[in-house]
């Protein structure tokens, strides 16, 4: 994750997985993608990060279009009436988002 930027009301960070993370040889042999669960991991730690609490819930979440290995996206988190929602993206282009809830 890169530095943060953040608000009471708006987190944004940039990730990039690296090429030689653990879980991509089988994560599809010869054309490897980042997977949703290291997708969802990104957003845990930015929660922490941004309201020191941990992911309690993943309330929905919709993977759109796919992150390869070694490509930077932004993670953003914002709440929205009481909400925690995240939306994930590359060049504008909406790769997750989703609607998690947080614990202390």
């Amino acid at each position: 994750m890169d530095q943060p930027n953040s608000s009471d009301n708006r987190y944004r960070t940039v990730l990039c997985v690296p090429p030689e993370h653990p879980c991509l040889p089988g994560h599809f042999p010869g054309q490897p993608l980042v997977p949703g669960v290291v997708l969802l991991e990104q957003v845990a730690i930015a929660l922490r990060s941004w309201r020191n609490q941990r992911l309690a819930r993943v309330v929905e979440a919709k993977f759109v279009a796919p992150l390869y290995p070694g490509e930077q996206a932004e993670l953003e988190l914002g709440e929205q009436a009481g909400r925690i929602r995240f939306a994930i993206s590359r060049d504008s282009q909406l790769l997750a988002r989703g609607v998690v809830e947080g614990q202390a």
